[in-house]
């Protein structure tokens, strides 16, 4: 899953970076809102809560540095379903498309996965994410029952396997 654009890489996971997995989601995490017990658990514990479960998470390295990072989780098997969840860029990376090639890369790992949907939750005070996401493909849908307090916008990508 290598994708090179100028000097930026995509990568999977590796054990290496789980700490930057953490560091990442949780500086954009906290500028904005406050961390929740859901994302500690998840960020503490990324092999558990997301890999082991047959997700994926993948990193943008610019330069072999770790800038950027997503994941995609396993919410059902039959239909399969993920969500596109934990997308951090660092400030010092952002403005380079990183979030449009971390995302695309995994929503073309649900395509060959044919997964039937993939969703996130986000918050409408996000509007450069937001705008990401719509031009990755997600369209707006109602919210119901997220596990995060600042969820206040849900988006799906309807894959259609």
């Amino acid at each position: 899953m290598d994708n090179n654009n100028n000097e930026v890489k995509i990568v999977e996971y590796d054990p290496k970076y789980q700490q930057t997995f953490r560091d990442l989601n949780e500086e954009w995490i906290s500028k904005f809102f406050k961390m929740e017990a859901s994302d500690y658990k998840m960020l503490d514990n990324p092999e558990d809560y997301i890999i082991n479960k047959g997700g994926y998470i993948v990193f943008a390295l610019l330069n072999e540095e770790v800038v950027g990072t997503c994941a995609l989780i396993k919410t059902s098997d039959e239909p399969l379903i993920f969500e596109l969840a934990k997308m951090a860029v660092s400030p010092k990376a952002q403005g380079k498309k990183l979030g449009y090639l971390i995302g695309k890369e995994l929503i073309d790992k649900a395509k060959e996965l044919k997964a039937k949907e993939v969703f996130l939750e986000t918050n409408s005070s996000l509007v450069p994410a937001i705008k990401l996401y719509e031009k990755l493909g997600f369209q707006h849908i109602p919210v119901i029952d997220s596990p995060y307090e600042r969820a206040d916008t849900k988006m799906l990508l309807d894959l259609g396997f």
